[in-house]
């Protein structure tokens, strides 16, 4: 059980690199690269505002944080 899910996890590793490096870069300088943003940023329904790539980053990252986790937790 634990060799499958350190083989998922590493699968998922290899996406999340793939989605973020095809993520196109924003040109915000030093305030986009730390979340900085204007007051309409700030309004809710940032779900829907995300592109396909973005989601895909949020998904796989918390596949990859609960998978971490549950390897962690099980005994060797």
């Amino acid at each position: 059980m634990k060799a499958f899910l350190s083989i998922l996890q590493i699968l998922l590793s290899v996406g999340l690199m793939g989605v973020i490096l095809l993520q196109h870069r924003k040109t915000g300088g030093f305030s986009g690269m730390f979340g900085g943003g204007t007051q309409a940023d700030a309004g809710g329904g940032s779900w829907q505002r995300m592109n396909g790539l973005n989601k895909a980053t949020v998904v796989l990252t918390a596949l990859f944080m609960l998978f971490s986790l549950v390897l962690v937790v099980l005994p060797s």
